[in-house]
């Protein structure tokens, strides 16, 4: 094992020094949220992959396809989908509009108002169970590989994001996040997967030993497909931390063909996730729980040194969406709440880059306490799509495509969704899928109601929102354009 922790000492000590590197380029406010809205097609495609492919989709999706079967795949791939959708049809619009956040492009499309800084609360809460869930994974990792106490491992993984997040903001999370693509790609594609298989005799045996419905690719049943396309398909499309990324294109055509790079990876991802899962089946056919699955097939049957590597592999997969979640955690509840909340005033950029810095770590901080407090992840981030989804994805996607959308409908949406999911999951539980599907429609009759109703947005505002759109409106007076280097 001397091997194995040599790998992961180097690894996570390379981390911090890509923060601390990350921190001398992260000098203005675009610089430290949006690394300067300047990154190429490689840097853009492969960052954007590591931050939607996190310990859910490599943990989770093994434990899915050891239940499943090939149709466990379909978490991930949902997921991959929701980001080419965004990639092919939204993400340019959303790059020419130069914004640090979601609310902020409510914002310009509405002409201001109360549905601001409510959608920004909604996407605070959403983005911190999300940073929440990613931090909880340490514990399994790190018991795999150093037997570490729950709460040790998720301060010490929660400590090294929060400390490279926190020195150079979106550049140090480039950066590492670059890294970890690798890593994953290395870990889980190259080596565990063709290992998993030939461990498990190959196809033709694996086929032999499990039940024919392991291999029907819509074997985890039709509901459960349409759930995961409700909340994480459209969920890709409206998410900061997603947006975030976005926003670091240097250019529409970027954020378009970068994007649809990393989406089809995505759906690569998802099928070699349920190989491995079907293959640990085969080896570990009683397992006490899915989620086992990764841990066991790597702690057993991966030999020394490249067990190391493909527990990085997991690590990064977790940092990755973990980090990501972070800075967008701590953007809006700068840039949308507490900004708004003390009314906006000019600062100059290394006060704004300090203050932005302050608040990564305010949230890294209340991050890792609510990870030691909270046992059951699957519900916390239930709870977090389902609020996402139900109370911004009608407004959100409304605001692009309908120009008859008002701010009072917006409003309206948001809060009608956002009660109507908090009631149905008291009523029908956390898990049921009828909080997202009833809240989503409330959200939605709310919309239409409301903005047919009342006034329409005002020509001026909408003009100003077409002009952002094609890109020839000048960017927000507190970003300054960086200087080509």
């Amino acid at each position: 094992m001397a091997v194995d922790y040599t790998v992961i000492v180097v690894y996570l000590a390379g981390m911090l020094a890509m923060g601390w590197w990350g921190m001398r380029r992260a000098r203005s406010k675009s610089e430290f949220l949006v690394a300067g809205r300047r990154l190429g097609p490689s840097l853009y495609s492969g960052t954007m992959a590591a931050i939607v492919l996190g310990g859910a989709s490599t943990i989770g999706g093994v434990g899915l396809g050891y239940q499943y079967g090939l149709s466990g795949a379909w978490m991930v791939f949902t997921i991959g989908l929701g980001l080419l959708v965004l990639s092919v049809f939204f993400s340019a619009r959303i790059a020419r509009l130069k914004v640090y956040t979601v609310s902020e492009m409510l914002d310009l499309r509405y002409g201001g108002g109360r549905a601001g800084i409510i959608s920004g609360v909604v996407m605070w809460a959403y983005t911190l169970m999300l940073a929440v869930t990613s931090t909880i994974a340490y514990a399994t990792i790190f018991d795999v590989l150093f037997d570490m106490h729950r709460t040790v491992a998720i301060v010490l993984g929660g400590s090294i994001v929060v400390a490279y997040s926190t020195l150079g903001g979106m550049w140090s999370i480039t950066l590492t996040d670059m890294v970890q693509f690798v890593v994953k790609t290395i870990g889980v594609l190259l080596l565990l997967l063709p290992i998993a298989v030939v461990k498990a005799g190959g196809f033709s045996e694996m086929k032999a030993q499990l039940p024919t419905e392991y291999f029907d690719p819509l074997g985890i049943g039709g509901e459960t497909i349409f759930t995961y396309v409700l909340i994480y398909t459209f969920g890709m499309l409206i998410g900061q931390d997603i947006w975030q990324r976005v926003f670091t294109a240097r250019s529409d055509r970027t954020a378009k063909w970068g994007g649809t790079v990393a989406g089809t990876y995505c759906l690569a991802y998802a099928l070699a996730g349920a190989v491995i899962g079907t293959a640990a089946r085969v080896l570990y056919p009683k397992l006490g729980s899915a989620d086992d699955a990764f841990a066991t097939i790597v702690k057993d049957e991966l030999p020394v040194g490249v067990r190391g590597l493909v527990l990085a592999a997991a690590l990064a997969a977790v940092m990755s969406t973990s980090s990501g979640a972070l800075i967008a955690c701590a953007t809006v509840a700068n840039n949308d709440i507490w900004s708004r909340l003390r009314g906006r005033t000019a600062e100059g950029e290394r006060d704004e880059v300090r203050g932005n810095r302050v608040f990564i770590l305010l949230m890294g901080l209340a991050v890792i306490a609510t990870a030691i407090a909270i046992d059951n992840v699957v519900e916390a981030l239930t709870v977090a799509y389902n609020l996402l989804v139900g109370g911004l994805l009608v407004p959100i996607l409304g605001g692009l495509v309908w120009r008859r959308g008002t701010v009072h409908g917006a409003l309206a949406s948001v809060v009608v969704g956002g009660l109507a999911v908090i009631v149905l999951m008291a009523t029908y539980g956390i898990l049921a899928n009828e909080p997202v599907y009833y809240g989503l429609l409330a959200s939605l009759a709310a919309y239409l109601a409301v903005s047919l109703a009342t006034p329409a947005t005002d020509a001026a505002v909408l003009t100003a929102w077409r002009e952002r759109l094609a890109g020839r409106s000048p960017e927000l007076a507190s970003e300054p354009v960086p200087a080509p280097r």
